[in-house]
């Protein structure tokens, strides 16, 4: 189960990372690629956020994919990245999921109601997945 969990966090996390990377240094790919939204389809404000969100996303993210790795290797400090990286996706799923909620109901452009719910899932997906790890990282902890 070790090892399948930590495949899971490197496929999930490397997702969320390169694809957050790729919006960060290359927005114009990212929306090609479906990652985000074209500036032109969306608030200027929501644009700046998110340009922003993904810089940040590229410094930080990467700790859940370490968690992975050092889990796949059975490295006892997996637990430690994992609480870390487990809380930093919790807090971008949340954060992200009810800003869109937030600007939808006051009826901001933030993109195709398709871009939304893909948003939307991945976002949800990635929450769970960093609650289930904070969740393995607790009980992997030494208790002595």
């Amino acid at each position: 189960m070790q090892i399948f969990w930590g495949i899971a966090l490197v496929a999930s996390s490397l997702l969320c990372w390169a694809g957050q990377t790729i919006v960060c240094f290359a927005p114009t790919t990212g929306a090609r690629l479906g990652l985000s939204e074209m500036e032109a389809d969306v608030e200027p404000t929501f644009w700046a956020d998110v340009r922003g969100e993904a810089l940040w996303d590229f410094l930080t993210l990467w700790t859940l994919l370490a968690a992975g790795v050092l889990l796949i290797i059975d490295h006892p400090a997996w637990a430690y990245l994992g609480l870390v990286g487990g809380g930093m996706y919790v807090y971008f799923a949340g954060r992200g999921i009810l800003t869109r909620v937030v600007m939808l109901r006051r009826g901001l452009r933030i993109g195709t109601s398709k871009g939304v719910k893909v948003a939307l899932a991945f976002l949800s997906i990635w929450g769970v997945t960093g609650l289930i790890t904070i969740i393995a990282a607790i009980a992997a902890l030494p208790t002595s």
